[in-house]
């Protein structure tokens, strides 16, 4: 996993994320075998121009869905990074 476009698969853009970008604060959807450590060089990497000041992650667990039938399926369980940044700011558009 050198790459940092593997690490960071996608910004996550909810009404929470809104909000915690206000704070500087930004939700990434990240490899769930990446460590802090990695998720932190790759979002320096992915925007050069901000420093990351902490990482928090947690593992989301995939929803239960209703198939076609009466069986269930279930989605792919997940990570959740939440970065807070000392420096610059990421552009959501």
């Amino acid at each position: 996993m050198n790459n940092p476009y593997e690490i960071v698969k996608t910004v996550l853009v909810t009404e929470k994320s809104t909000e915690l970008s206000e704070l500087n604060k930004y939700c990434f959807k990240v490899d769930p075998k990446a460590r802090k450590p990695q998720i932190r060089r790759a979002v320096e990497a992915i925007f050069p121009d901000v420093k990351v000041s902490s990482v928090n992650v947690m593992n989301m667990r995939g929803k239960k869905k209703r198939m076609r039938t009466a069986k269930y399926g279930k989605r792919p369980d997940w990570k959740k990074a939440v970065v807070t940044l000392s420096e610059g700011s990421i552009d959501l558009v």
